[in-house]
């Protein structure tokens, strides 16, 4: 059976039960031929000993079509919104990026993508760091490792992640420091203040008392 042939097979099925469909919604009650009036036919693959490229094409094709008139595809998540993610840049490693983000996943996949989400953790991670001599070496081995991966070694996608400045980003690190340490001494401050106030514990023994009872 040539090519040609076994679409316009699919095709003369599609049109048979689109008809049917037609003479139903219409009070006829045409049944689709060598099916049930009551119950939408599955696309049956073509009889062949060997299926082709083309024979697979056709029949998935048929089903896509079925699938749509039944409204499967109606009210998906996401219908008539934006993919999220798209800043107007070419990514062809997007989908990558985003399994390893929303799976928060570490370790995997090519270094331009696992330098990436270093990146953006990096100064997490540095914050959690009590020395300027740690935070150092961390930013050291992160730049060495963007340097090999740039020379494409184990291949993969280019490395678009950029060295860390060592001076710039000690500073930004002792700024964060400093800025938590300013919280801190706020909030001991208005905790002092609080607890100097007449009236004080009563307030927190009723405040404990709420929380308890919610």
């Amino acid at each position: 059976m040539s090519d040609d042939v076994r679409r316009k097979v699919s095709q003369y099925r599609l049109e048979q039960f689109d008809r049917a469909l037609e003479a139903r919604s219409a009070g006829e009650g045409v049944p689709v031929e060598a099916n049930d009036a009551s119950a939408e036919p599955e696309p049956e693959p073509v009889a062949s000993a060997t299926p082709t490229a083309a024979d697979r094409a056709a029949y998935v094709e048929t089903a896509i079509q079925q699938a749509i008139r039944r409204g499967e595809f109606d009210n998906l998540p996401g219908a008539g919104k934006p993919l999220p993610g798209l800043n107007g840049r070419h990514d062809p490693d997007w989908w990558i990026r985003r399994k390893i983000e929303s799976e928060q996943l570490t370790g995997l996949g090519p270094p331009a993508l696992t330098l990436r989400t270093e990146d953006a953790a990096l100064d997490d991670r540095l914050d959690g760091m009590h020395r300027e001599q740690d935070v150092r070496a961390a930013i050291d081995d992160f730049n060495l490792r963007v340097k090999e991966a740039r020379r494409q070694l184990l291949g993969g996608p280019p490395v678009v992640t950029q060295l860390r400045d060592p001076d710039h980003t000690v500073r930004a690190w002792h700024e964060r420091r400093l800025e938590r340490a300013h919280r801190a001494t706020e909030e001991q401050e208005r905790q002092r203040a609080e607890e100097a106030a007449p009236g004080w514990r009563e307030r927190r023994r009723r405040r404990r008392t709420s929380r308890s009872r919610s």
